[in-house]
């Protein structure tokens, strides 16, 4: 939970900083577009995402945020970024003259002893093990290799004891669709942390009442809407610190979120949430003393100290995104 980047905000005086959040905000909409136009039916819709994969590690490397906060954001959803590339590789086909490479795979009973021997290894110690995740990465690649190169068949032993063999053939459409998938996540999640993590809550917040300032013609009361979403995002990280803390205070009396039967572990999350929601109650009432203590009154005209005003480093921004959205679509056109 630590790990989280999503909401939190790191002060710096880089670049990034000083422009505009009405920009940043459109700016990482539109990049998500971008995104989602690139093809994944082909190489050249491979080659267009790793470009813009370089032009954001460019980016993000010169605003003075540590690269660590959004590959640390990533830990979450890793095993969902693996596991989608995985069945990418395995349900995409393609022409015979697209194959890339057939591997033989067999399951039989020594295989299966030695999988079945290593996943009980690591559910049995994982509460000793540092760097979970990797480890068993690094155990499901052992498994695979199992599979794929049967170290039993070099020995000549009895094979009657081999249930079935099938050939797993890698296209070039699924590892493109494979990497494509994979990189959309990443740049997504990657562009996501950047907004918040250079722009603070405030700051938000008065952004997207901006961006959705045309709305009001509609009666919609957008600044109320605007100060939900700023709030969420701005507890998302906080109610994580929160439950850690929980765990931690429950850890110290003996109780082991990763161990247990199904009933002992609905027992433990029922034991967390409780005291969540009393803690979420209670920062909900402090803020909306804090925030009437300050004058706030829901739906009525607020007036700002630091009045939002585009300048040269947004208009640039605003040149460099049409020429990338342009490009892409280019792309699609000609190269999808």
């Amino acid at each position: 939970m630590d790990n989280i980047a999503f909401g939190q905000y790191y002060p710096g005086k880089s670049w990034i900083y000083k422009l505009d959040p009405r920009f940043k905000i459109i700016a990482t909409i539109v990049f998500i577009v971008i995104i989602f136009l690139v093809p994944i039916t082909n190489m050249n819709g491979l080659y267009m995402m790793l470009g813009l994969l370089g032009l954001f590690i460019i980016a993000f490397l010169t605003t003075g945020i540590p690269f660590i906060k959004v590959l640390n954001g990533l830990k979450p959803v890793l095993f969902l970024l693996m596991f989608t590339v995985v069945l990418q590789l395995i349900y995409t086909t393609g022409e015979a003259e697209t194959l890339l490479y057939t591997i033989p795979m067999s399951i039989g009973l020594y295989p299966s002893l030695i999988i079945i021997g290593l996943l009980t290894l690591y559910i049995v110690f994982k509460r000793y093990l540092p760097f979970k995740t990797l480890i068993l990465f690094v155990i499901l690649f052992i498994c695979f290799l199992v599979l794929w190169d049967n170290p039993f068949e070099k020995f000549n032993w009895n094979f009657s004891l081999q249930w079935a063999s099938w050939d797993f053939k890698i296209y070039q459409a699924g590892v493109s669709r494979a990497s494509i998938i994979f990189l959309r996540i990443v740049l997504m999640l990657g562009v996501t942390s950047l907004l918040t993590l250079s722009t603070m809550s405030t700051d938000i917040n008065n952004g997207i009442e901006a961006v959705l300032s045309p709305l009001k013609i509609f009666k919609i009361p957008v600044g109320i809407f605007s100060m939900l979403i700023s709030l969420t995002l701005r507890f998302i990280p906080t109610l994580m610190i929160e439950a850690k803390k929980i765990m931690n205070a429950q850890a110290s009396r003996g109780v082991d979120f990763s161990e247990g039967s199904l009933k002992d572990k609905a027992n433990q999350i029922i034991a967390l949430l409780i005291p969540m929601f009393v803690i979420s109650f209670k920062r909900a009432e402090d803020l909306s003393n804090a925030m009437e203590a300050r004058g706030y009154i829901v739906g009525a005209k607020r007036t700002k100290i630091d009045e939002l005003k585009l300048r040269w480093r947004d208009y640039l921004g605003i040149v460099i995104l049409c020429l990338l959205l342009a490009g892409v679509i280019v792309g699609r056109i000609y190269l999808g």
